[in-house]
């Protein structure tokens, strides 16, 4: 029994839901929506798809999972569109459907459905977008097993409001033709179109994003990657070594990425992108959707982390690489040099007891970083920048926070103006597309 088997039959949901599919010969990947709602814009996203070349469309499966809680938990207007959206795909794959997704069938596109909406296969009270993932995953996985794809199969996980481009399929599978390829994150470009508030909100999300993942890099952090749902990308194997996608109601792809790290590799396809929506939602309680309905809604501020805390968790990495068989007590004095709040964060962690730990069942130094990082991982990373903004390092303005990176990361910045920036929508706009690519020439 193999990681992919071993996984379906111990932890894979199936029962009560099920996939609704035509035949599966020459599937060799799957790409898993999660739906809720999104009657008005599932089509988009198909025919973007819909768009990769016909070849390419022969190897994929595309799931659609149309989810929601039972009524008096969801929405009765979400659960009546989601029967409109099931009704929608049904009709493509029965014969074709109506005429405007008719073009999306005649292009090739493998079409699949899962009723998670209908009485009786609503997602539970706690249930969400992770659950409506690991749902529609789970099924993929079955099916390619089925259809003898193995476990270089490959599992693509996108939104019902995000758009791919027309070599979105061929650039991940050409990714996955390197055999120890195991999990990665698609280039992403939020919308900048749509109603004028929402775009500033979610370009300074995204911003924000950047600027994280660029501090991670600065500190040579392995989680130095964007959690964004749409993005992900891995193996079977690599699924089933995670333990399948992380059924939470928010920061799922976080969890779910954090274990593909801990795992392997998570990499970054550049040969394309996706682009995910400029909206704002009251569906999940963080997230994209969220931050910007509450930017709109005057909840949230333009603050990211103060680029010391950076430095720090930079300096903390650098002493476990340069000193692993050095004592913890002398990590810890070292590192409280940098910041004594830092130290006292490890303290509370048990960080001596894990680091001696540690060193007796490591067998060699490549084993012990990377059961350090195991330990020292993205939740960790992330609860030890909490901390130093709590205690010394607070919340900075984005667009100073940004520029300080900058300088950092670069020798020579870009010159931006800085003092007028956060009234300067083409300036954020000009930041935000040079941080893009910065990110793509970083990870190379």
């Amino acid at each position: 029994m193999n990681a992919v088997e071993s996984y379906l039959r111990k932890r894979g949901i199936a029962a009560p839901w099920r996939l609704e599919c035509g035949p599966i010969e020459g599937v060799e990947c799957a790409v898993v929506i999660p739906a809720l709602a999104e009657r008005a814009g599932i089509l988009g996203t198909l025919r973007s798809l819909a768009a990769n070349p016909r070849a390419e469309l022969a190897r994929a499966l595309v799931v659609v999972v149309v989810n929601n809680r039972a009524p008096g938990v969801a929405r009765a207007e979400d659960i009546a569109g989601n029967q409109e959206t099931l009704d929608l795909l049904r009709g493509l794959m029965r014969d074709g459907g109506a005429a405007e997704g008719r073009d999306v069938m005649e292009a090739g596109l493998r079409l699949a459905c899962i009723d998670a909406s209908s009485s009786g296969f609503e997602l539970p009270a706690k249930g969400g977008v992770g659950l409506a993932r690991r749902i529609g995953l789970d099924a993929a996985l079955r099916v390619l097993h089925q259809a003898g794809a193995g476990e270089a199969a490959v599992l693509l996980s996108t939104d019902a409001d995000t758009l791919v481009e027309p070599n979105y399929l061929e650039a991940v599978r050409r990714h996955y033709a390197r055999p120890e390829a195991w999990a990665a994150c698609v280039d992403y470009a939020h919308r900048l179109d749509g109603a004028d508030a929402e775009v500033a909100a979610v370009l300074a999300y995204e911003t924000h994003l950047r600027c994280h993942v660029l501090g991670l890099r600065l500190a040579n952090s392995p989680y130095a990657y964007a959690t964004v749902g749409s993005t992900i990308v891995c193996s079977a194997r690599a699924y089933a070594a995670a333990g399948g996608m992380n059924r939470r109601q928010a920061g799922e792809d976080f969890y779910f990425l954090q274990q593909l790290a801990k795992t392997g590799r998570v990499e970054a396809i550049h040969a394309t992108t996706v682009h995910p929506a400029p909206r704002a939602s009251h569906r999940v309680p963080f997230g994209t959707g969220r931050w910007v309905q509450d930017r709109l809604d005057g909840r949230q501020e333009l603050v990211t982390y103060h680029p010391e805390g950076y430095r720090v968790l930079g300096a903390l990495l650098s002493l476990v690489h340069e000193r692993p068989d050095a004592a913890p007590e002398w990590i810890l004095a070292e590192l409280a040099r940098a910041s004594r709040p830092a130290a006292e964060f490890l303290e509370r962690q048990e960080f001596a007891e894990c680091w001696n730990k540690l060193r007796q069942n490591s067998p060699n130094l490549r084993v012990f970083l990377a059961q350090f990082h195991r330990w020292f991982d993205a939740f960790k990373t992330l609860k030890l920048l909490h901390g130093l903004r709590d205690s010394g390092f607070p919340l900075q303005p984005l667009w100073s926070a940004v520029r300080t990176l900058l300088e950092q990361a670069e020798q020579e910045p870009p010159a931006f103006p800085w003092q007028t920036l956060a009234g300067d929508r083409e300036a954020q706009t000009a930041l935000l597309r040079h941080l893009r690519q910065l990110e793509r020439q970083k990870t190379r």
